[in-house]
C-alpha cells in the first residue's frame, strides 16, 4: 500500500469534528473536518467529510455526502445593514456599533433515508422529506416532497424516485422506524420495492 496515501488519510482523520449543542445517535457516524451545531441526527445515519451542518434535524438511514453546508445563521437583509456589527453575539468582526437581537434562527429538517450529494447547500429552514435525492452541487431553497429527487442550481425537481402508489405504501410502513431486528428480517429485498413492501 502507498505510505503517502495512508498517512494523508491518517492526516484527514486526526482532524476530528467539532460538535456542540447536538444530539448524534450512537450508531450514527460524523466524519472529520465537519462543524455541527444545534443538531440531532438518528440512527444509522452519516455525514461525510467538511460539512457544516446548523440547527438541524436530520433523521435515520441518512447519507449526506462531503462539503455539504445545512443551515445556518441568517443576516437581517431588512436593516440598513446586514453587517454583525450591529447586533449581538460573537463574530468575525470584534466592534459593535449596536447589539440588537437578531430574528431567530430557522431550523432545517432532513426527514429519514435522504441522500445529499457532494457540495450541496441547503438553506436555513427548508424542510426535505423521507426518501429524497439532491443532486451534488445542488442549492436547495424550497421544501421537498417525499422520494422526490432535485438537482441544480437552484435546484428543481428532476422525477419521483417510484410510481405514485408504491410511494404512499412505503409513506405508510415508515420501514426507517423499524427495529434492527426487522430490518435485518426484510433486508434481503431492499433492492426491490414492491417485494420489501409486500413482505413487511
Amino acid at each position: 500500500m502507498d505510505l503517502i496515501y495512508v498517512w494523508s488519510k491518517m492526516l484527514k482523520k486526526l482532524r476530528g469534528s467539532a460538535i456542540i449543542n447536538s444530539s448524534i445517535h450512537r450508531t450514527s457516524k460524523v466524519e472529520s473536518g465537519s462543524h455541527i451545531v444545534n443538531s440531532t441526527m438518528d440512527r444509522y445515519s452519516f455525514c461525510g467529510y467538511d460539512c457544516k451542518i446548523i440547527n438541524c434535524n436530520i433523521g435515520s438511514f441518512c447519507s449526506i455526502a462531503d462539503g455539504v453546508i445545512i443551515g445556518g445563521a441568517m443576516h437581517p437583509i431588512e436593516w440598513v445593514s446586514t453587517s454583525p456589527v450591529f447586533y449581538y453575539g460573537k463574530d468575525s468582526v470584534k466592534k459593535k456599533f449596536a447589539e440588537y437581537e437578531r430574528p431567530a434562527d430557522k431550523t432545517t429538517t432532513i426527514g429519514s433515508d435522504v441522500w445529499i450529494g457532494d457540495r450541496a447547500i441547503i438553506k436555513a429552514g427548508v424542510k426535505i422529506a423521507d426518501g429524497v435525492v439532491i443532486g451534488m452541487g445542488s442549492v436547495v431553497t424550497k421544501d421537498i416532497e417525499p422520494y422526490e429527487i432535485w438537482a441544480g442550481n437552484p435546484a428543481k425537481f428532476i422525477r419521483k424516485r417510484f410510481d405514485e402508489e408504491t410511494i404512499a405504501r412505503l409513506l405508510e410502513l415508515k420501514w426507517f422506524n423499524l427495529d434492527d431486528e426487522a430490518i435485518l428480517k426484510y433486508a434481503q429485498a431492499i433492492r426491490n420495492p414492491e417485494e420489501f413492501i409486500n413482505k413487511i
